[in-house]
Order: C-alpha cells, then structure tokens, then sequence
C-alpha cells in the first residue's frame, strides 16, 4: 500500500483526488517510476518547490471567483484534452498535400453548384490550433447554458434548493463555505466547457462538422490528424478519404459564403433555445450528493448524464423543430452537392457516404457535442430526408433552382414540408417562373435606389419636388 503522507502522493492526491492510486498504478505499467522522476527533478527533496506545484494546482480552482464560468480553466483544459496522444504540428508536406485535396474539391464543386469558393486561403490545422481558432464560437454559443449550470450548481452548494446545504455537510460555514461555492461551480463549468470543446477537436475533420461554422469567417479549415486516425479505420484509399471530407467541408463553406445570413440565423436559433434551458436540479442535487465537491472532475462528468430537464416549454419545442430543421437542410444540401460533385472522379463515393451516414447515426461529434452542452438531440431522419429533398429538386428543375432556395430563409422548406417534400418539391418547382420575377423587380427597384442616390442634386432637389407637368 501506497504511503498516503509522502510528497509524491500529495501531488497525485490534488491531481487525481481519489483516483491516485490507479493513476500511480497506470504510470507504472507503462514503465515509468514516477516517484524517481519527481526525485530527479529535485521536486521531492525540496519542499517549497512541492509546495509550488501544490499551489499552480489549486490556483485553477481560486483563478474563477468573480466570474460564473472559469473560461480560462475551458481553453487549457480544451488544449489538454486535444494534445492526448501527441498533437503533431502541420509539416510543410502535410498542408501541401490536404491544400492539394481542397483545390480539387474546389474544382469539381465547380460542376456542382453555382456557389463560388470563399476568397480566404484554407488553413490546415493542428488540433490545438482548431481550439483557439473555434472557442471563441464555443463560449458564444454554449457559454448562456453553461453560466446557467454554474448558477444552479451554487444554488445546490449553498443549500437554496432545499436541499441542505452540501458546504454543512463538509463541516464548512461562513466564509470558507462562501469562498468553496465561488470556485467549486465556475471551475466545474469550465472543466465541462473546456473538455466538450477539447474532444470535438479530436474528432472533427474541420470546422462545420456541426452543420454551422465556428469561424467568424467563411474559411475552408481541416485537421489532418483527425482525417488521418479516421481513414486508418476504413478499408479505402487514403487520398479518396481526404477528398470527400475536403468536399463536404468546402461545400459547406461555399453554402455559407453564398447566404451570408445563415450562420447568424442558425445561431440566433441556437441562443433562443439555450435561454430556454431549465436544469433539471434534482438530477444534479443527486449528483452533488452522491460525489461531493472535492473533486471537480468526476462532477464535471456527471454534467453530462441528465441535469437538463426534458421538458421544453411550447416556444422551445418550435424553436428545436426549426433548429433541426435547419440542419437537417444544410447537411442534406451538403449530402447531395457532395455526391454529384464526386461520383465522376470517385469510385469509392457510395462507401464513403453510408459510412457517414453510420457516423451520424452512431452520434458523431455533432450529436454529442449538442447533447453534452445543450441537451440538444439531432435527428439523422430528418437529415436523409432533406437530402432527398434536395435531390428531387436537382433532379426536376436543375442546379440553379435549388440554390436559389437560400436566397432567403422564409423561402427554406419547413419540418412539415419535409413531411411531404414532393407536395413542397412540386410547389417550388411550379411556381419557379414566380420566384424569378419577384427577384427581377426586387433587383431592379434596388438598382434604381443606388441610381437615384449616385445622381447629382439638381436645383429640385434643393428648392423641393418639381412640378409635375401635364
């Protein structure tokens, strides 16, 4: 048995709380003899140096007080998380080869859809990289629900539930159980923060896998060593992989380009339901209970399981059925511009898209993502439906017809109409001839605007309306 009181278990105590002895037990597994090593650093023999160390540990839990999420605490622990493994920094010869795959998406998207590729160079990142380019997204999108979850965990610390007070439970009052609350629930939210972000950077080739961008900016982005662990599991030729996810990732971006008032729309959709959000606290009173607050991590963990509650109001039902919706049409848009812009070039397009397909079906990084930090459940049936939506459209009006459905978000298809899409595709259809006039005589009355305030005044300008002659 472990002597507990040694310096080298203090440390692990703080790092791991009651999981030390595995994690010590682990270390030495693999072969390591960390108490050798904490020597050879002279950490053992030199107290204040231990009780350096000590102290960095403990000032990621002070660091959060003022604030309801520690967002610090969320961007290290996203970087810790994405660097499991290794993290290789982007070669030369890896950005060439994955800027060699986009242009040649690019191309064949050419075929496909009238959407021009976005002016900005692509960028081919590590998976460190993608979390600093994408939290600031991150804390916008998901950053309300989480200081909601912080606000309810203090509830319960501080016994406001009725609940009793978890702080009296531990022999603490006053200022001690005063100063615990303010760090305990922003050091656990951000853990929570930091560590969904954390494993979407492991898992996503780029930066719409979510069927929304996380850039401010209409950038095709991908991450090699994600596409590369992914296509090491599939019995298909690596460079075909990395084309179909470099398609799929520049349709999106192109999609995005062209209605620039979709991403803002979909994330106005996402802020209105998160608003919503009501945390289920009997569920993470039970949680507290049952783990306590010293150790930040495994409550972390328990955010995960069923602290929000199932039941939605009548306005964030409507708002989940649009949000899905919306999503479902992008990523369907994305399934069939994908497909006709690659089966000409590659033979292996059909196994690449079941095998999508079974990913979202799995639950993708997506699907978790939303369900971890908004209780928010992705349906792939919608998805296959928009797809062949989409398709039908292609099929009976052509390419420009079914771009032009993102003209403007009153003109997408609803939930109902996914329904009966061939009641929908017929109405679209039929009343095309409609849509091109109204874009005619919205185009020409905003020409005649801009022509109108180009013109020089004249003196009716400055000395009023002329008169009309008769």
């Amino acid at each position: 048995m472990t002597d507990d009181n040694t310096p080298w278990m203090r440390l692990l105590r703080e790092l791991f709380g009651d999981d030390a002895e595995a994690a010590l037990a682990e270390l030495e597994r693999m072969g390591m003899d960390p108490s050798a090593l904490a020597q050879a650093s002279g950490m053992l023999g030199n107290p204040a140096m231990m009780d350096h160390v000590l102290g960095q540990i403990r000032s990621l839990i002070s660091q959060s007080q003022g604030e309801d999420v520690n967002w610090t605490l969320a961007h290290d622990v996203a970087r810790g998380v994405a660097a499991q493994g290794g993290d290789p920094s982007i070669t030369a010869a890896v950005a060439q080869a994955h800027r060699a795959a986009i242009s040649r998406a690019e191309l064949w998207l050419d075929a496909a859809t009238d959407f021009d590729p976005t002016s900005l160079e692509p960028r081919v990142v590590s998976r460190a990289e993608w979390v600093e380019a994408t939290l600031p997204t991150w804390r916008v999108i998901a950053g309300p629900v989480a200081v909601s979850v912080s606000k309810a965990l203090g509830t319960i610390l501080r016994g406001e539930d009725g609940s009793g007070s978890a702080m009296e439970a531990m022999g603490l009052n006053g200022d001690e159980a005063g100063a615990l609350v303010q760090s305990v629930s922003p050091t656990v939210c951000g853990m929570h923060m930091g560590q969904a972000a954390g494993q979407m950077s492991r898992e996503t080739f780029g930066v719409t896998d979510l069927g929304f961008p996380l850039l401010a900016e209409p950038r095709v982005t991908l991450v090699p060593t994600v596409i590369r662990e992914f296509a090491a599991g599939l019995d298909l030729p690596d460079d075909e992989v990395l084309t179909f996810l470099a398609l799929r990732e520049a349709a999106h971006v192109r999609l995005f380009a062209a209605a620039p008032w979709l991403p803002g729309h979909l994330h106005n959709l996402i802020e209105r339901y998160a608003a919503g959000i009501s945390i289920d606290l009997e569920a993470l009173d039970s949680a507290v209970s049952e783990i306590g607050v010293t150790d930040p991590a495994k409550l972390q963990a328990a955010l995960t399981e069923g602290i929000f509650n199932p039941r939605h109001s009548e306005s964030q039902e409507e708002t989940l059925a649009s949000i899905e919706t919306l999503l479902a049409l992008i990523e369907g848009w994305v399934d069939e511009v994908t497909l006709r812009a690659a089966a000409p070039h590659l033979g292996s397009i059909g196994a690449l898209s079941e095998m999508l397909r079974r990913r979202r079906a799995a639950g993708g990084p997506a699907e978790d993502a939303f369900k971890t930090l908004l209780g928010l459940e992705l349906r792939p049936r919608r998805m296959r439906e928009a797809a062949a939506l989409w398709r039908e459209v292609t099929t009976r009006a052509g390419a420009e017809s079914r771009d032009r459905v993102w003209s403007h978000p009153d003109m997408l298809p609803t939930s109902t109409d996914l329904d009966d899409r061939a009641a929908w595709v017929t109405r679209w259809v039929d009343g095309g001839g409609e849509a091109d006039d109204v874009d005619r005589e919205l185009e020409a009355l905003l020409r005649g605007a801009v022509e109108d305030s180009q013109r020089p005044p004249s003196d009716d300008d400055e000395n009023g309306p002329a008169t009309p002659q008769v």
